[in-house]
């Protein structure tokens, strides 16, 4: 406030709060100190450092951002809301001392601006301010207030003014947190706490036994008495940190508290997180074992879509990871069985638009369909690999890793992990529940469905279920209220963002596979004791690739299905190599299931004959993991019940046509087209000298 001069002050508000410009004060204005020499109406005259003087609008003076009165304290607004914390009844002491510090003052209880007239002992026109405070002292000595004097009055005033109203909460000194203890003892105590910091944790007993070492050895032995257990319990409690208290896991202690902040993702596509975990639920795997497999899922935030998932028998691969990214750009494909309610022209989305700009979408699934822009991972060994970076790099996707020790970076996906396992695989057969205290006597023998079988069993859900589940996590800003499904947020973003489709081949998936480099032999490409073989490499053998360092060729290998893998010729494409012994195996075989084949088998000499009995063994347990209903004989291929496994006749030599990569069946159609020509035709065929089944027998009975 400004004080004319020739009238009594009379203090306001502001007076308060010690932000008074009154003649002979220093002021600071423009970036200059200056001294309040006069006050006329609304006009202040100022002094300079220099002998300058200047005539300026009080509110142009208070306007100013730079204003200060020097060596007042600075204006703000109190923490009302530690009056919370005080009890009640020094909270209504404070609040009586505010109006009985207001009616000396003002002359009323409620300060300026309220109604009323002075009571004589009050008026500020008739008494000095001494008056007034002896008169409120007396006043409050006879209301029975303890020990209230002038100087009382006159201390509370200074300390309202200081500090308005919490200045008028009676100060306690605060009591040391040990109290009357010893502080040799909570010497000892803190050196104990210091020792044991990043160490394995232990007992309060343990730590009171160290604090006695520490005192015996800093002071002699007997010199200092160790508190008894409860107090110096009491101590090690106040003084250790929280983190690391011995009560507290060791780990804690070094991990550091980090905000929260949630993940904010506005564009489908935008941010999408890749996480791995294992499934609750046992399946049969490929050599008939029961397994638990791995659920590899990307999880879109903006849409909280699962916009691919994968499940593997036994690890997840790079090769898997990599693939998921190629998954998510392009349509699901809906599959025979599907109902009709599951198909993308049924969701809640712009599908005649989305249909003229992708045909695609046609014969799709009701679930997104987006191109990731930056994928966070964690540093797990398969998202970290060369072969990954490797095809999010080809696809121009920016790789986000996790801080370390960091959960909730990655929070959406692993709560989507705990809702596939609630809401899915609990209603499976074979679910083993979410720890050991939960699992069946026998979860083993419950198992029901093939790997293959369970990703679309899974496929089918996300598809059915999850993506039209309305998730608390997505709102509208036109609808906060209401829940959305994953389907309805994608059709929202949709028309603020659009659909750009991502048009993949199949030679783009074939890219992303796993690089290994090998020369090419006499007899083909040899890979884990098989061998891969075609025409197209009769030109290239035993010549070293042009590209390939130490003159080895590219090939690119599926680790799930090792029938065929892919070399680079001079021509720059990538060309399908069959293995010799592909016709055998009617059905997709791992890395996995060939190197368990591998251990069953023991070696034989003849390495073409050991292969070719691999061959056939392949197929016989990827048979058996995949019972038919039906005939008995149904899971048992013809002509192999009198062979011991393993084991292959003489075979007839093959006649000379200068193809070497005839397969086995080729040889034996020939072979038995020579007995059929010897006997003319007639009567009944002889056994089978082959362990080989007949595949188009077998195609009946599948």
């Amino acid at each position: 406030m400004v004080s004319a001069p020739g009238r009594p002050s009379r203090p306001v508000a502001a007076a308060a709060s010690g932000r008074r410009v009154k003649l002979g004060a220093y002021v600071t204005f423009q970036g200059c100190t200056w001294q309040v020499a006069a006050v006329a109406g609304a006009s202040v005259t100022l002094v300079g450092e220099d002998g300058q003087t200047a005539s300026v609008l009080s509110s142009f003076l208070f306007a100013d951002p730079a204003f200060t009165v020097v060596g007042s304290p600075s204006a703000g607004v109190r923490q009302w809301g530690l009056l919370e914390s005080v009890p009640a009844r020094e909270r209504e002491r404070a609040l009586a001392w505010q109006r009985h510090i207001r009616e000396i003052e003002t002359g009323l209880p409620d300060g300026p601006g309220s109604t009323g007239v002075p009571r004589p002992e009050y008026d500020p026109q008739r008494t000095s301010m001494a008056e007034r405070e002896q008169a409120k002292a007396d006043e409050l000595t006879q209301l029975g207030w303890p020990r209230v004097s002038r100087s009382t009055v006159r201390r509370m005033r200074a300390r309202y003014h200081d500090q308005g109203l919490w200045g008028l909460i009676p100060r306690r000194k605060p009591s040391s947190a040990t109290g009357r203890a010893d502080e040799r003892v909570v010497a000892a105590i803190l050196e104990a706490l210091r020792r044991q910091r990043g160490r394995s944790k232990g007992t309060l007993k343990g730590l009171r036994e160290l604090t006695g070492q520490i005192l015996a050895d800093t002071h002699g032995p007997g010199t200092v008495a160790l508190p008894p257990p409860s107090t110096f319990n009491r101590l090690a409690r106040v003084l250790a940190d929280p983190l690391e208290h011995p009560g507290r896991p060791a780990r804690t202690a070094t991990a550091s508290v980090r905000p929260f902040t949630p993940t904010v993702a506005l564009r489908p596509g935008e941010l999408v997180q890749i996480d791995t975990t294992r499934l609750d639920v046992m399946a049969i795997g490929d050599d008939g074992r029961a397994v638990r497999p791995e659920l590899t899922i990307a999880l879109e935030i903006a849409t909280r879509s699962v916009v691919a998932a994968v499940l593997r028998e036994e690890g997840t691969k790079a090769v898997d990871a990599s693939l998921l990214l190629a998954e998510m750009a392009v349509p699901h494909p809906v599959r025979p069985g599907w109902g009709e309610q599951l198909r993308l022209s049924h969701a809640a989305v712009p599908y005649d638009r989305l249909l003229a700009l992708d045909a695609r979408l046609q014969q799709a699934a009701a679930r997104p369909v987006v191109v990731p822009e930056t994928i966070v991972i964690d540093r797990g060994a398969i998202f970290v690999s060369t072969a990954f970076l490797a095809a999010c790099e080809t696809l121009g996707v920016s790789v986000q890793p996790a801080p370390p020790r960091s959960p909730a970076a990655k929070g959406a996906v692993e709560r989507t992990f705990g809702s596939i396992n609630s809401l899915f695989a609990q209603h499976v057969a074979g679910y083993t529940g979410p720890h050991i205290l939960a699992r069946g006597e026998a979860v083993q023998d419950e198992a029901r469905f093939t790997v293959a079988q369970l990703q679309e069993l899974l496929d089918e859900w996300i598809t059915a279920s999850w993506q039209h589940r309305p998730h608390d996590g997505l709102r509208h800003p036109l609808l906060p209220k209401k829940a959305l499904a994953p389907n309805e947020m994608w059709g929202a973003l949709l028309g603020a963002c659009g659909y750009v489709p991502w048009p993949l081949t199949g030679a783009d998936y074939v890219e992303l596979l796993p690089v290994r480099w090998h020369p090419i032999t006499g007899r083909g490409i040899r890979i884990n004791h098989r061998t891969y073989d075609h025409t197209l490499l009769n030109e290239h053998r035993v010549r070293p690739s042009p590209d390939g360092a130490g003159g080895k060729w590219e090939v690119h290998c599926n680790p799930h299905d090792v029938r065929q893998i892919y070399i680079r010729l001079p021509d720059g494409d990538l060309h399908e190599i069959p293995w010799i012994h592909r016709d055998h195996v009617h059905a997709p075989m791992s890395e996995t299931t060939w190197r368990h084949i591998r251990t069953a088998l023991n070696r034989r000499t003849d390495r073409e004959k050991h292969e070719a009995a691999l061959a056939q063994a392949a197929d016989q347990v990827l048979r058996r993991s995949r019972p038919l209903t039906g005939s008995p004989a149904a899971a048992t291929p013809s002509g192999t019940a009198s062979s011991p496994a393993g084991t292959l006749p003489a075979q007839h030599p093959a006649e000379d046509t200068g193809d070497t990569g005839d397969s086995l069946d080729a040889a034996e159609a020939r072979t038995h087209d020579d007995d059929d020509s010897q006997t003319g035709g007639e009567g009944p065929p002889p056994p089978a000298r082959f362990a080989l089944y007949d595949a188009d027998q077998e195609a009946e009975l599948w």
